[in-house]
C-alpha cells in the first residue's frame, strides 16, 4: 500500500496519507489533532472535517 505526503490545511504539518482513502474519510493530523476529511480524490484535497453538532434530543 503506497501512500501520499500532503500538507496540513490547519497547521502546514507533513501527513502520510494512504493512496486507497476514500472520499469522505475523515482522520486526525498527527500535530494539531485537527479532523481532517478527504474531500476530493483527483486530485487529493483535505479539509477541515465540519463540526457535529448537538441535536439536544430532537
Amino acid at each position: 500500500m503506497s501512500t501520499l505526503q500532503l500538507s496540513c490545511p490547519e497547521c502546514d504539518a507533513s501527513l502520510n496519507v494512504s493512496n486507497d482513502v476514500e472520499e469522505g474519510g475523515i482522520f486526525s493530523c498527527s500535530d494539531c489533532a485537527e479532523e481532517l476529511e478527504v474531500r476530493a480524490r483527483s486530485p487529493l484535497r483535505l479539509e477541515r472535517a465540519p463540526q457535529e453538532e448537538e441535536d439536544w434530543g430532537e
